[in-house]
Formats: structure tokens, sequence, C-alpha cells
């Protein structure tokens, strides 16, 4: 019986999805690399807490738009674990407003933050995959890379973006044994909707045939069962959004 550890990086791990995925990967099985840009108390809770319970755990906090900064994230993940068995591209930002008040700034910083970064992570975490001839990439999108939102162009274009790269990558590591899915996530409950009413939000529960948001614990097991899913499952970008679009 194989009983070695498996690697999982996730970005953005600090708060709401990320934090969610990490806890449910915080078991003797895994190794874990997680990573940040501001919020490094958050993230050090976890070290704290995978400490706790004997587990390796390694933290980086950086811009992941970089590639430098992933460059260096890789670098220590290398050194550290010897690769990546598991990469869980959830690093995101959000815009809500006109495209008419969308500035290219905040334009680039999205695409950077939600686009770039699952690419540059792919990309070096991939290289170990292939060595390995095994590896799981499994990328947080949204349902509005799927249906598109309105006041929520660059967002929903990121989104669109990582779902077609998902499909593509998918098609070129089949061949070295590595599944890409993507889990297009509907309304989670995270910190992402505070700018929405309590009103709001019960609009928007009341839309949803599951008769509630999303949790973080949700999209937490369900990545843990695409990290286990068979190998012949890839290129799939699932809604996960109780029936909702």
């Amino acid at each position: 019986m194989n009983t070695k550890k498996k690697t999982i990086l996730i970005t953005g791990a600090s708060r709401g999805i990320g934090r969610g995925i990490a806890n449910r990967f915080m078991t003797p099985d895994y190794n874990l690399v997680l990573t940040c840009h501001k919020n490094v108390h958050l993230l050090e809770e976890l070290k704290d807490s995978a400490k706790e319970q004997g587990i390796a755990c390694l933290t980086f906090a950086g811009d992941l738009g970089n590639p430098d900064c992933v460059m260096d994230l890789f670098d220590q993940v290398e050194k550290t674990f010897g690769g990546v068995d598991i990469l869980v591209n959830n690093a995101g930002i959000s815009y809500v407003g006109l495209i008419s008040d969308l500035t290219f700034e905040q334009w680039n910083q999205i695409v950077s933050t939600n686009l770039s970064s699952a690419f540059y992570c792919s990309k070096l975490a991939s290289a170990s995959m292939i060595r390995n001839h095994a590896g799981k990439i499994i990328n947080i999108s949204s349902v509005w890379g799927v249906a598109g939102a309105s006041m929520e162009v660059a967002y929903s274009a990121t989104k669109g973006g990582l779902n077609a790269m998902t499909k593509a990558l998918a098609k070129e590591l089949a061949p070295s044994n590595i599944q890409v899915n993507a889990i297009a996530c509907g309304a989670i409950d995270t910190d992402m909707n505070k700018c929405f009413s309590e009103e709001d939000i019960q609009m928007l529960i009341d839309e949803i045939p599951a008769d509630r948001l999303g949790t973080p614990a949700d999209v937490g097991e369900f990545v843990h069962q695409l990290s286990e899913a068979n190998s012949y499952l890839t290129g799939q970008v699932i809604q996960f959004d109780g029936g909702w679009i």
C-alpha cells in the first residue's frame, strides 16, 4: 500500500473558499502549501493549526500575479516537498460596478489575480507532475464564467478564461496522466458577498433551488472528491451552484 503523503498547494488560502479547502485537506495524508497576498496572520493561524496536528505546512505570502513571485514560491516548494501533487488555483478578487467605472488598473489587477496567477502556478506545478506521471489541477471558477454577470464584466471574463484554460490544459496534460478540472461555484457564503445587503442575499437565496448559499466547507469537500476522482475525469467545468444557473 502506498502511504506517501501528497503535497497540495492552495492559493488564496487565508479566507473564504481557500480556507475551507485548506481545512478539508488538513489531515495526516497531506503536506500543505498555503498562500495569500496580504492576510498573513490568517494564514499563520492555519499553519499553527496544522502544526498542532503534526501536519507539515509551508506558507507563502505574495502576489501570484507576479511571475517572479510564483517562481520563488515553487522554488521553496521544490526544496521543502520535492514538488506538487495537487494544485488548487483559488486566488481571486472581484469588482462589482459598471464597465464605465472600471479603471484600466482594476481590470489589469483582476486579470492578474484571477487568471495570470492560475497560468503561472499551473505551468510550474506541471513540471513535477509530468515527472511523476500523475497530478491534479483544480481551478476554482464561477458560474459567471459560464453565463456572464451584469456589472461583473472583468470577473466574468477572467473566470471564462479560466474555464477555457481548464479545457485546453486538460487535453495537453492528459497523456502525462494529469487531470485538470474546474469548479464553477455559484453563490458561496464568503466575504466577497459583503457588498450585498441582507435583503439582496435573501433575494438571491430565493432564486436558488437548494434554498441556501453554498459554504466554503461545501467547496472544500468537493475539491477533495475531485482530487481522488477517476483519472478519466478531466477537462470538465462542473457547476456547483445548488441548481441556480
